[in-house]
């Protein structure tokens, strides 16, 4: 399979949900075959709405706050030397990161449905948090479920998602982090799907949820686009694209604009957590080499021992901690679209020291990674070329983390 132009790719898939044939699809219980179908159905209808669209895009402009700055780094590129170093400043949207368009989107989806009740999990807090602000604004009740790991390394998030109303749900399984938090939000769904609307945080899950996660961060490049119009006159002939990889929708809503273009004017570089530089353990699926296995009902490239089991993952962000990835970025690599790297706990607070010291920025933790990838490639390149960072979220969650690793490199 090849990539169609002028179509998204969240559409470029098969009609049993796969992209390239084999990563994605919908393995789910016999249970939730109905609530995926309607959920699916209305989603395929709301978004052709125009009634609908255009209440997502007053509430994107007048409640999230785009478009979010497009900035130049002049001081972190003078520093370095080599490329332009850019930044889309997207943690200036509402609650601080990416995670506000899909909690919106889903926000307005569960209205649509009639459905009063809304569940989500997170890891880093961000997906929780926006989800309870998001939940707040439109009279819904609101679980997030959250790994009993990331509940105390990041308070911040916790607090806010408490005084936005919503509960939060401990999962003390496992490894307590993302991964069985997605697990418990899920098995909870399948109980409560008649009343409940679930929002998978990122670009994972069974197809539908990768669908609507795409749909609503693609926003991040469309205003992208415009900007770089807006600013060069025109798209330059050498633009690499920087974005961190968790699960994948920050990424797959920066790229999304620009996966058509010949890859050597645009190059799109995913950057996964390398994990601490003395630890075997990490969360790099794509960059690592892990092998296809099925995770929270897809296909993807997941972190398995050698029996076939989950493996246990280890990062400093909390929202890179997980063990698989999207279908689309497993897609993007297999067709060699975009190419994968990873940074380790120690390049990423690196990054974070230097960004900080030359800019008025607070990438957090996940976007350091991504600024990591770009302070080493930077100096190497020429003058023309254009590096661009998502920094897609600020580092408000992290200041304990900060505080007590930066001591430490």
């Amino acid at each position: 399979m090849i990539l169609k132009k002028k179509v998204p790719l969240i559409d470029q898939h098969d009609k049993y949900g796969f992209w390239g044939g084999k990563f994605g699809g919908s393995y789910i219980p016999e249970t939730l075959k109905k609530p995926i179908d309607d959920l699916t159905i209305s989603f395929n209808k709301l978004r052709k709405n125009k009634i609908f669209l255009k209440k997502k895009n007053f509430y994107f402009k007048n409640y999230i706050g785009t478009p979010t700055r497009f900035i130049k780094l002049e001081n972190l590129s003078e520093h370095l030397g080599g490329a332009q170093i850019w930044a889309k400043v997207v943690s200036d949207a509402n609650g601080g990161a990416h995670k506000i368009y899909n909690a919106t989107v889903h926000a307005l989806i569960c209205k649509s449905m009639g459905k009063k009740y809304i569940v989500g999990d997170t890891g880093a807090g961000y997906a929780g948090k926006m989800l309870s602000m998001a939940a707040k604004k439109f009279g819904l009740k609101c679980k997030i479920f959250m790994g009993a790991k990331d509940i105390k390394r990041q308070k911040p998030n916790c607090d806010a998602m408490r005084k936005n109303g919503a509960e939060i749900i401990p999962v003390t399984t496992g490894s307590q982090t993302l991964v069985d938090a997605v697990s418990e939000c899920m098995r909870y769904w399948v109980s409560n799907c008649d009343t409940t609307h679930m929002c998978v945080g990122s670009t994972v899950g069974p197809n539908i949820f990768v669908k609507i996660c795409g749909w609503s961060t693609s926003q991040i490049s469309k205003e992208l686009k415009i900007q770089i119009k807006n600013e060069f006159k025109k798209i330059p002939n050498k633009i690499k694209l920087i974005n961190c990889v968790g699960g994948g929708s920050s990424a797959y809503g920066f790229w999304s604009e620009f996966i058509d273009f010949p890859k050597k004017q645009i190059e799109l570089i995913g950057v996964e957590a390398g994990g601490p530089k003395k630890s075997k353990l990490h969360a790099a699926p794509l960059s690592k080499g892990a092998k296809l296995g099925v995770l929270h009902g897809a296909a993807s490239y997941v972190c398995q021992n050698l029996e076939g089991q989950i493996n246990e993952t280890e990062s400093i962000s909390a929202g890179l901690d997980y063990p698989g990835v999207s279908p689309i970025h497993c897609f993007l690599k297999d067709t060699k679209r975009a190419i994968y790297t990873y940074a380790t706990d120690e390049e990423a607070l690196k990054a974070y020291k230097l960004v900080t010291k030359f800019e008025s920025l607070n990438p957090s933790l996940e976007p350091s990674h991504a600024f990591a990838e770009a302070i080493k490639i930077s100096p190497k390149l020429t003058r023309d070329t254009i590096v661009i960072v998502n920094s897609c979220g600020d580092a408000k969650k992290d200041r304990d983390i900060l505080k007590m690793r930066l001591k430490t490199i």
